[in-house]
């Protein structure tokens, strides 16, 4: 009896050693994924941000066309990564609007004449309130909103060039 209680702790620790190469092998998803998918965008309004641009409001996503919604910031590095796919999209005819976060208008109107364009109306969220009302939790993060306002899908992070035919297909889905 003496000699099997010498092994415990070798067992032990062997089982702890075991628990945590698991953890490394197959880390756990930490993405923050919104609760309003298949819901009804949040009201709110957004003034705009850049001089000639409109700001935005939820109303603009229920006049019966999918439109894109990115949450972006002009500090934000993966958002310069992201700029050359948006362009691509909205060159392919995708309506695209934005939501600036905890921005100013000059950084907003230098990141769009360095990385180009992409958006038809930006609002601004100075204290990121709209962004947390739609669940996003960073930037840059994209949703695809169906014609009568409902979001249909969530894009975390920067879209690439692989993530371009599902956020497409979404779109046509929306319709």
């Amino acid at each position: 009896m003496r000699r099997s209680t010498v092994w415990l702790p070798l067992l032990g620790f062997a089982l702890v050693f075991a628990v945590v190469a698991m953890a490394l092998v197959r880390p756990a998803d930490r993405t923050v994924r919104s609760a309003l998918i298949g819901k009804p965008l949040p009201a709110f309004s957004l003034g705009a941000i850049v001089p000639g641009k409109p700001g935005l409001g939820s109303a603009t996503f229920q006049q019966g066309q999918p439109r894109l919604l990115n949450v972006f910031a002009s500090w934000c590095i993966p958002c310069i990564a992201e700029a050359p796919m948006l362009m691509r999209l909205k060159r392919m005819g995708v309506p695209i609007d934005a939501v600036a976060i905890r921005d100013t208008p000059a950084a907003v109107q230098g990141f769009l004449k360095r990385n180009g364009d992409p958006y038809a109306r930006i609002g601004n969220d100075r204290e990121s309130s709209v962004q947390l009302a739609l669940g996003s939790s960073g930037v840059p993060e994209t949703f695809v909103i169906d014609g009568k306002g409902r979001i249909v899908l969530q894009h975390v992070g920067d879209i690439r060039e692989d993530d371009v035919p599902a956020i497409l297909a979404a779109l046509e889905q929306a319709r």
